[in-house]
């Protein structure tokens, strides 16, 4: 009998994650799940060409180096997307960054504040060390830190100078592949799902509330199906 009850168990649980998944792939209003449309942001200092958007899916040319600001700002939320490298590059996810930071950006410069959930094509860190510098400070498997004026205490295991949390599994796929990210961010803690493994985080983010961004950082890079669910 237990043995049975074990199995029902597992059964309904496996159900539940199948029906959640699917709410967060189709937007089901009645979960709260809804896609993030391109037309709610704005292109905060890039050129003209740098984002585009074509149906769900966001293209950026990685120059200049600067963001897409969400037009709202977010408190509580879950997000899930997909994003793809289309060369051995840079970019990420920022969180709760404060609107001060984003008063006379110039061309060239990411935001002073946020959580930086980190987008890194592994060929990044080949490049990276191919110059003779020592790559043990990040890795490409989705880092998670503050960025500036921001705080947060990181999940271990950390990097070298205590900032980042690093990824406790390598899960992430190369150019050009797509990976999935799910992004649970609540009263000020941080965690980071990649292709389905809760991975990396922190938790005493300050302030736990801003907008989002997504990263142009040098290199063509793409977004879909972001999906987003804001929490009480």
């Amino acid at each position: 009998m237990k043995r049975l009850a074990g199995l029902v168990l597992v059964g309904v649980v496996a159900a539940a994650a199948v029906a959640e998944e699917r709410a967060v792939v189709v937007g089901d209003a009645a979960s709260g799940w809804r896609e993030l449309r391109f037309d709610e942001f704005v292109n905060a200092n890039g050129d003209d060409d740098t984002w585009t958007a074509d149906g769900g899916l966001i293209t950026c040319t990685g120059k200049p180096v600067g963001v897409l600001k969400s037009k709202q700002e977010f408190t509580n939320l879950e997000l899930s997307l997909e994003w793809r490298h289309l060369a051995a590059g840079n970019s990420g996810v920022f969180l709760w960054a404060p609107p001060a930071v984003f008063e006379n950006l110039p061309k060239g410069r990411l935001p002073g504040g946020g959580i930086e959930v980190q987008i890194l094509d592994h060929g990044f860190k080949t490049n990276y060390e191919k110059g003779g510098r020592k790559a043990d400070w990040f890795t490409t498997n989705g880092d998670v830190f503050p960025v500036g004026s921001s705080k947060m205490k990181p999940f271990p295991p950390l990097s070298p100078n205590g900032s980042r949390s690093f990824p406790r599994a390598e899960h992430s796929k190369g150019s050009p592949e797509w990976n999935h990210y799910y992004v649970r961010a609540v009263n000020g803690e941080v965690r980071l799902w990649v292709n389905g493994h809760e991975v990396s985080g922190g938790n005493d983010c300050r302030p736990a509330t801003g907008h989002l961004c997504l990263e142009a950082e040098g290199s063509p890079v793409e977004f879909r199906n972001l999906r987003i669910r804001e929490l009480p």
